[in-house]
């Protein structure tokens, strides 16, 4: 154990703030993201032989050599560009966000590649003087002593020591690892509860500007905007607060028909994307109001109700659109005819791009957390289910015959009820929807969905109550 870690002794399970940020840079292809999942021990960022592979800064909270640290990649600086296409485009927004991040970092990790030294690299190094006090440098790809003689050259720009290291094979890390933390200062770390978030996922096709409403929401700059489908390849966090309330929002790549997925990258990118639902509480899909709607956003809206999140359909680019109640009535009919299933999630038209119907769109997102969050006393609950049968009496037929026995709710976000029933075979699917639905109307679940199961049972719920006692 090193003196620092001697001094501090950190938690590996405990949440720290306040800590000191790793920028790892480079020109492209050098192994940034391939050492970014190393140094955090999980496959965080997508790697690809493809060069710039990474764009939007991606961080996390990490521990490196026992200490608490912020990590972040970034994009790589890329020179060798085609003026006037949308790839350099992109390459000058991603050089702009580096730059951002080097101002910000506590020690940039400078990630360099064993083998000749380009024009991209002498250039990086160079733009990288004003914070040379900051920079720590690596040489990777030198596994098995490999190239070591040509690594040595970048010792001509001046690094006062180098690390010849392998971000693929582990080589050396442990060395760079010690020598980062020594640089970093720990005493304003502080120890931290568990923040609770709401966490909200944008997602949509390409190009419907759920990069803009990150940026707006966050009031950042953190994903990068262009016109460019498919600009966004990994998620993107950011934070903020409203009435009091901390969100957390997940930036995800656009979500195309598989036909259309042909790069290994962007294979990866719309994965990300799915599995982002994974740790959301609710969806906003964005919907390009000038485009309006396709089978595609019915794919993705269904990979949300499934996972039982609440889904805002947020109608952007409105201001594109005639400001009249009738075209917007126009664009709310034609989501209610395309997602029948989803009628009770809300719907919100604005302008990500003008900031106009943020407010109702968090508003909205507050009070469907509220749902989500919400659970119903028992006896509450099965007062309400005696009411419902005795309005719509359960089949009589031989075949069809069941009772119903009593409800429970058994989880809140998703919001689970059980049904116990005598021949839970026999409940229909259409009595199960009438259920579903009376429990949003009559409980306080109008914004999202409400997942119904069935189980056997022959007691009845007083009877288990007083069992119980």
């Amino acid at each position: 154990m090193s003196d620092i870690q001697k001094q501090y002794e950190f938690d590996t399970e405990k949440k720290y703030r306040n800590l000191p940020l790793i920028v790892i840079a480079g020109r492209p292809n050098v192994g940034k993201s391939t050492l970014f999942n190393r140094l955090l021990h999980k496959r965080r960022a997508i790697t690809d032989p493809t060069p710039g592979v990474t764009r939007d800064p991606i961080e996390e909270d990490a521990f490196i050599n026992g200490m608490p640290v912020r990590l972040m990649d970034t994009g790589g600086f890329k020179l060798d560009r085609v003026e006037g296409s949308a790839e350099a485009v992109l390459d000058e927004l991603v050089v702009e966000q580096t730059l951002a991040a080097l101002k910000r970092a506590d020690v940039i990790l400078l990630l360099l590649e064993s083998g000749t030294v380009t024009a991209e690299d002498e250039e990086f190094i160079s733009l990288l003087r004003p914070f040379w006090d900051k920079v720590t440098a690596a040489v990777n790809k030198t596994e098995g002593g490999r190239l070591h003689a040509e690594a040595w050259e970048f010792m001509r720009s001046g690094f006062p020591e180098l690390l010849l290291i392998s971000a693929e094979h582990g080589d050396n890390i442990t060395e760079l690892a010690e020598h980062i933390t020594a640089k970093l200062d720990f005493s304003g770390v502080e120890e931290g509860e568990e923040e609770k978030l709401l966490r909200i996922a944008i997602i949509g096709k390409p190009n419907t500007g759920k990069s803009t409403l990150s940026n707006r929401l966050t009031h950042s700059g953190a994903s990068i905007v262009s016109d460019y489908a498919g600009t966004t390849r990994d998620v993107v966090e950011g934070r903020f607060e409203y009435k009091e309330t901390a969100f957390q929002v997940l930036d995800t790549a656009g979500i195309r028909r598989k036909a259309k997925v042909r790069e290994n990258v962007e294979y990866y990118s719309v994965n990300r994307a799915i599995k982002s639902l994974d740790k959301a509480d609710i969806v906003f899909h964005l919907i390009d109001a000038r485009e309006g709607l396709s089978e595609q956003d019915k794919k993705i809206a269904a990979l949300a109700y499934e996972r039982g999140l609440g889904v805002i359909f947020v109608l952007n680019k409105w201001d594109t659109q005639e400001q009249d109640k009738k075209t917007l009535r126009k664009a709310e009919d034609m989501i209610r005819i395309m997602f029948g299933q989803m009628g009770f999630a809300p719907i919100v038209a604005l302008s990500a791009l003008e900031g106009k119907g943020i407010k109702l769109l968090l508003n909205t997102a507050l009070e469907m957390y509220g749902q989500l969050s919400r659970r119903i006393e028992t006896g509450l609950l099965n007062s309400a289910l005696k009411e419902w049968i005795s309005a719509y009496h359960p089949p009589t037929g031989r075949s069809t015959k069941f009772r119903i026995k009593y409800m429970v709710q058994t989880d809140t976000n998703p919001v689970k009820f059980l049904l116990f029933a005598s021949r839970p075979e026999a409940v229909s699917q259409s009595y199960l929807s009438y259920l579903r639905n009376r429990i949003r109307e009559d409980l306080g679940f109008s914004m999202i969905p409400v997942v119904l199961e069935v189980r056997a049972s022959r007691k009845k719920w007083e009877d288990r109550e007083s069992e119980n006692r």
